[in-house]
């Protein structure tokens, strides 16, 4: 297995030391949010299925990619290779653009759903919103650290 990558070096950690580098200990805080996310979507009225479809498939997609990078980091199937650096850096990028545009797309669907709906349903998308937005920010902050990563590799 690959040695642990300090705050600031270029390789992958393997085993439970993935839970203990940054910016790998994000990976916890993305699959959180990102589940939040997909049980609110799934949860709430659909008045909208073309903008809400692209939510829910943001976020199931980037739910099922970051487990498994989890997953992988953890068993050490990367074996310290320079490949999995430029995997993970192009991952978060993708994922950081995909869960921008989910958030403002969902944020647009909440905002066409205010007259009409039940409050409930209007509350669990607002809440579907913030945490759109906040596991875009943590992809985001992923991202850039990881190309960080890459580029010192």
């Amino acid at each position: 297995m690959a040695p642990a990558a300090a705050s600031g070096g270029s390789s992958l950690p393997s085993g439970f030391s993935v839970f203990t580098v940054f910016p790998d200990l994000l990976f916890t805080l993305e699959f959180v949010f990102g589940g939040l996310v997909w049980i609110l979507i799934a949860s709430s009225l659909v008045p909208l299925p073309l903008i809400q479809g692209w939510v829910m498939f943001v976020s199931v997609f980037c739910f099922v990619a970051t487990t498994t990078l989890l997953i992988l980091y953890i068993i050490g199937a990367h074996g310290g290779e320079a490949s999995w650096i430029t995997l993970d850096a192009a991952y978060h990028c993708v994922a950081a653009l995909f869960y921008l545009s989910a958030s403002v797309l969902e944020a647009l669907a909440t905002i066409l759903m205010h007259d009409g709906f039940t409050y409930k349903s209007y509350h669990e998308n607002i809440s579907a919103v913030v945490f759109s937005y906040v596991a875009t920010l943590l992809y985001v902050v992923h991202a850039v650290f990881s190309l960080l990563r890459w580029k010192s590799s």
